[in-house]
């Protein structure tokens, strides 16, 4: 099984997230810095790193810019902040992807599946299975398997929050969405969440597609009720 590198100064992250992983069957290899994750990778290179970016002696931005230099691994963040600029930052410097705390464990380990499936050679049998679950909608696509959106062929970057609120509206077009349906979908009962939270991914999610379209308008809000995406 792949091995993990988990670099994070809080014991607890470290040990929770340790015990979530390795009930998968993956390898864990903790560490409190980057510096210290940095010397561990020469002797014990890992298939993916999970980074939180606030720590001490090396955060995870020197980190990941340090690792970048020399290797493509695979790479989460973890991360306190709400800030985009610290996202768009990160994303421009190689980071697969952001998961803020608190975070559902659950999340945490199919976004890890999802990035390993991502950087891993596929041959024909499996590339045909993960096509079939591709979901098309007009002129999007969104593909789980490699947790991959396009619009108008262009990439879209989402972190794995955003990927499956858009998945769960996208899959039944014009079909209202309730706030708490989208919970369900993007979240488990390990991490709360309030209406402003959707409100704030959805607001990211639209400005998203608008960077990429500035007509984007398939997110509809039903102000009182919910969501849904366009029928096509």
């Amino acid at each position: 099984m792949p091995t993990i590198a988990l670099v994070d100064d809080d014991r607890n992250i470290l040990t929770s997230v340790s015990i979530a992983l390795e009930a998968e069957g993956y390898r864990i290899n903790t560490y409190t810095d980057g510096a210290s994750a940095l010397d561990g990778f020469k002797t014990a290179p890992p298939d993916l790193a999970i980074l939180d970016i606030k720590m001490p002696r090396m955060d995870g931005m020197e980190t990941l810019r340090r690792l970048r230099q020399k290797s493509d691994l695979p790479v989460i963040f973890l991360t306190s902040k709400d800030e985009e600029i610290d996202e768009l930052f990160g994303l421009k410097m190689g980071a697969d992807d952001f998961i803020r705390k608190p975070f559902s464990q659950r999340l945490l380990v199919e976004r890890v599946k999802a990035v390993l499936r991502r950087s891993s050679p596929k041959d024909g049998v499996v590339a045909k299975e993960a096509d079939s679950k591709v979901l098309e909608r007009g002129l999007l696509r969104m593909d789980p398997e490699r947790h991959t959106c396009t619009w108008k062929n262009e990439p879209v970057t989402l972190t794995v929050t955003e990927f499956l609120i858009l998945q769960a509206l996208a899959s039944r077009p014009g079909v209202v969405k309730s706030r708490n349906a989208l919970m369900d979908a993007a979240y488990d009962d390990q991490v709360y969440v309030d209406d402003r939270t959707i409100d704030s991914h959805i607001k990211r999610l639209r400005k998203k597609f608008k960077a990429s379209d500035t007509e984007f308008d398939m997110i509809e809000t039903l102000y009182g009720v919910g969501y849904r995406f366009k029928e096509v």
